[in-house]
C-alpha cells in the first residue's frame, strides 16, 4: 500500500494525467472538503487531469510525510504537503485510503485539511461522502 501511495504522489507531481489515473480502480473516488474543488473528484481519468491542471497552472508538487498501512482492511493513512510554487502557498493534511483487496489499487481517498473551520459552515465534513451509509453518526 504504501508503494501504491509513493507512486501516487510521484505520478501526480510528474503532472501526467496518465500515469496518475492508473493507480485507481474503476470508480475511485477522491473526497475534499466542502467547497473545494466543485465536489469529489470521481474517476482516475478525472484525478489524473485535475492534478495534471495543478501542476501545469499552480506548479503543484507533493510530498507525503507520514505513512500507517493496515493490511489486514485494506487501508492506510497519511500525512502531506502540498506546495503551490507560482502562489508560494503551502497546504498540509492527511488522507484516509481504501484499497481493491484484489488490485491493489486506489478506491477511496479521503483527504482532511489542517486549516480554521470554515465560516458560515454548520457541517464540517467531506462534500458528497456517504456518512450515514458507512454508518457514521449523523444527526
Amino acid at each position: 500500500m504504501e508503494e501504491v501511495i509513493r507512486g501516487y504522489f510521484d505520478a501526480c507531481n510528474t503532472g501526467d494525467a496518465d500515469a496518475v489515473a492508473k493507480f485507481f480502480a474503476p470508480g475511485g473516488v477522491h473526497y475534499f472538503p466542502p467547497d473545494m474543488y466543485d465536489g469529489p473528484f470521481r474517476g482516475g481519468e478525472t484525478i489524473g487531469a485535475k492534478w495534471s491542471w495543478a501542476v501545469r497552472t499552480l506548479g503543484s508538487r507533493w510530498t507525503v510525510d507520514e505513512v500507517i498501512c493496515d493490511p489486514d482492511t485494506d487501508r492506510a493513512v497519511i500525512e502531506w504537503t502540498h506546495e503551490k510554487t507560482k502562489a508560494g502557498v503551502v497546504l498540509r493534511g492527511d488522507e484516509w485510503y481504501h484499497f481493491d483487496p484484489d488490485t491493489g489499487l486506489i478506491t477511496e481517498i479521503r483527504a482532511y485539511y489542517a486549516s480554521p473551520q470554515a465560516a458560515g459552515l454548520d457541517r464540517l465534513e467531506l462534500g458528497g461522502y456517504p456518512y450515514a451509509e458507512r454508518g457514521y453518526a449523523a444527526t
